[in-house]
């Protein structure tokens, strides 16, 4: 072997890996170019110098250096060409692992939160990789999702209550979600609002003048979607058993009807309660505490306010209320039920999970 520049790998073969690599040598059915890296490979081990290997296969110092290095670093499997686009991994799981631990279980020392270049400068990994597996994992230090334990002591008996009639509605009886969505404002937008083109979204100014509210009352079918809505201007305890009138007016009456409502005071009120009692086909059902989620009625409000609502300019209450009711008569003419899954064990499963988490004791 004539002296040169040291190598920088060393390349022993044993019985097994010389016996691969002559048979991808002598192979006439492999890419020649494959069989050329097992050459080189074989003759590097047999101490062939890096110059006598070029002149020999007529390859160039850096080919011979390359699949010497990747054979030392992947074995047979660094023979083979890499995917298009695929490029060598500049961090190892350790340096991705520390990256994860960082994020996850510590916080800068001058902030709240983990941002992308903090993350970097603190592990030493670039943004772009940084980004890379942050989104790859799913984690996001930048967001928070709010969430309340229920301290209802009666929470497992009311979810099992309330989930038994989505799964498995009582026979000759309505389910019905009851609720209302209190102080819609009447807002007139101060500018006009400009119509969305291409390339850019509908403008809508923040600033607006108030004519006054109103409340939506409403009760969602859980067996069809379709919902009876009424518009009224205050939200107490007097409206709340007139709109109770009108649903008892426009169910059958061979019909039961269970309620599903929130603890809010106007549904609780003494005279509430009394109008209950006198009516043995209406069956109260409450939510817990903190769980209006558990009523589906909040889903359908979700979409109202975004459909009818949001985007939209009014000067007067009447205003606002004509497209409230457009929509409630165009919703029901195609309404669908929302699908229920959840059971009551899973809910109780998660809730214990976020206690844990957090250290509490589920109710």
């Amino acid at each position: 072997m004539t002296a040169g520049r040291p190598r920088s790998y060393s390349i022993q073969l044993n019985d097994n890996e010389r016996a691969q690599l002559e048979s991808f040598a002598r192979s006439r059915s492999l890419p020649h170019a494959l069989a050329r890296r097992a050459k080189i490979v074989l003759r590097v081990a047999d101490g062939m110098s890096n110059s006598d290997v070029c002149a020999k296969l007529d390859v160039s110092h850096p080919t011979v250096a390359n699949w010497c290095r990747r054979y030392c670093a992947d074995g047979i499997e660094g023979l083979y060409d890499l995917p298009p686009g695929y490029r060598c991994r500049t961090y190892n799981d350790d340096d991705i692992a520390r990256l994860l631990s960082t994020a996850l279980e510590q916080r800068p020392r001058d902030a709240t939160h983990w941002t992308v270049r903090d993350l970097a400068d603190e592990t030493n990994i670039s943004k772009s990789t940084v980004h890379r597996y942050l989104k790859l994992f799913g984690v996001q230090p930048h967001r928070t999702r709010g969430f309340t334990l229920s301290t209802d002591p009666f929470f497992v008996e009311k979810v099992r209550d309330i989930v038994g009639l989505y799964l498995n509605p009582p026979d000759n009886a309505l389910v019905l979600c009851v609720d209302e969505k209190t102080q819609i404002q009447a807002l007139e937008r101060c500018q006009p609002i400009l119509p969305m083109g291409l390339g850019y979204v509908e403008g809508v100014t923040h600033d607006y003048f108030r004519h006054g509210t109103t409340t939506l009352f409403a009760a969602l079918d859980v067996a069809t979607g379709t919902v009876i809505g009424q518009c009224k201007t205050r939200h107490r305890h007097q409206e709340f058993l007139a709109f109770l009138r009108h649903i008892e007016a426009n169910v059958p009456a061979e019909l039961d009807i269970h309620v599903v409502m929130d603890n809010y005071a106007t549904h609780k009120h003494p005279k509430v309660r009394a109008w209950f009692a006198r009516r043995p086909r209406f069956h109260p059902h409450f939510t817990p505490t903190y769980s209006s989620w558990l009523n589906q009625v909040e889903r359908w409000f979700g979409l109202i306010t975004q459909r009818a609502i949001k985007r939209s300019s009014f000067r007067t209450v009447k205003q606002l209320i004509a497209p409230i009711q457009q929509f409630i008569e165009q919703h029901n003419k195609h309404s669908t039920p929302f699908i229920w899954t959840a059971t009551a064990g899973s809910i109780l499963q998660k809730l214990a999970r976020i206690s844990k988490l957090i250290g509490g004791t589920p109710h």
